[in-house]
C-alpha cells in the first residue's frame, strides 16, 4: 500500500512541474542572438584659429641710428607662426599693415629672437611687423618705434670746493648740436644723501634722489658751441667725487 502512495506522489509532481514549465515558458524559450553594431569613427575637430597670427615684439633698444626688436612666437602652426620669421621695418603704419615699400627686413630662424637694424635715420618713427616662412604677415600686430635724437647739449660739473657736510660745484652746459637751442635740461641722481640747498644760473626741481635743473629765463638761448654755466650748494655726509649729468634741449 506504501508503494502505491509512492507512486501514485511521483507522478502528481512530475505532472505538476511539467505544466509549471510549459505555463511560464522556461523549457520553451527561444534561443537569443547578438547584433552586430559598427561605430563610425570621430572626425579629428578643425582648430578655431584667432584672426590674428599670435606672435608680439617689443623695441629692446635704440641708438640714434639703430633699432632692436625682441619678437617671441605664441604659437606653432597651423595657428602660429613658423620660424624662420621676417621681421620688417617700415617708414609708415600703411605699409607695415600691407607689406609694402619696408625700409629693410631682417631673417630670424628663432622661435623667439632678437633682431637689429642699423644705418637708420636719428630722430625718425618707423613701423614694424612679422612674417612667417609661409608669407603670412601679421595684420593685426605692428609697433611704432623711434630712433634716438642727435646730442643736442652736454653737461659737466666741476666741484669747486667741499667740506665735512656738503660741496659747491658748477656746471657747464654746451650746445654741441647745428641747430640753435632755445631751452636746455640738465638731469642726473645722487649716489648717497645729497640734497640740493641752492642753485643759481638755473632753475631747480628736485625729486629725493633724481634732480632736473631746467635754463633760467636769460640763459636758455645758446648758438652752436656756446656755453653757459649755473652753479649749486648741496648738503652730503660724504660729498660726491663727482657727477654724472645728462643734457637735452
Amino acid at each position: 500500500m506504501r508503494r502505491i502512495l509512492l507512486a501514485l506522489t511521483t507522478i502528481a509532481l512530475t505532472t505538476a512541474m511539467t505544466g509549471w514549465a510549459a505555463t511560464t515558458g522556461v523549457a520553451q524559450a527561444a534561443p537569443t542572438h547578438t547584433a552586430s553594431v559598427t561605430v563610425a569613427p570621430t572626425p579629428t575637430p578643425t582648430p578655431a584659429c584667432p584672426p590674428a597670427l599670435p606672435i608680439g615684439g617689443r623695441l629692446s633698444a635704440a641708438t640714434t641710428t639703430s633699432l632692436t626688436i625682441a619678437y617671441y612666437i605664441a604659437m606653432s602652426p597651423p595657428c602660429g607662426y613658423r620660424p624662420p620669421i621676417t621681421v620688417g621695418l617700415f617708414a609708415s603704419r600703411d605699409d607695415a599693415y600691407s607689406w609694402q615699400n619696408p625700409v629693410a627686413e631682417l631673417v630670424s630662424t628663432e622661435r623667439d629672437g632678437v633682431v637689429t637694424f642699423d644705418r637708420l635715420t636719428p630722430d625718425t618713427e618707423y613701423w614694424f611687423g612679422f612674417r612667417d616662412s609661409d608669407g603670412r604677415w601679421e595684420p593685426y600686430y605692428g609697433g611704432s618705434v623711434r630712433t634716438a635724437p642727435l646730442e643736442s647739449c652736454r653737461a659737466t660739473a666741476t666741484i669747486d670746493s667741499r667740506w665735512g657736510t656738503g660741496f659747491v660745484a658748477t656746471v657747464t652746459v654746451r650746445n654741441v648740436g647745428t641747430q640753435p637751442m632755445d631751452q636746455w635740461r640738465v638731469s642726473w641722481r645722487w649716489a648717497g644723501d645729497e640734497r640740493i640747498q641752492a642753485v643759481w644760473g638755473g632753475v631747480v626741481d628736485p625729486a629725493g634722489a633724481d634732480v632736473v635743473v631746467r635754463n633760467a629765463p636769460y640763459n636758455g638761448t645758446l648758438a652752436p658751441d656756446g656755453v653757459t654755466t649755473f652753479g649749486l650748494l648741496a648738503t652730503a655726509s660724504a660729498p660726491p667725487a663727482g657727477l654724472t649729468l645728462a643734457c637735452t634741449r
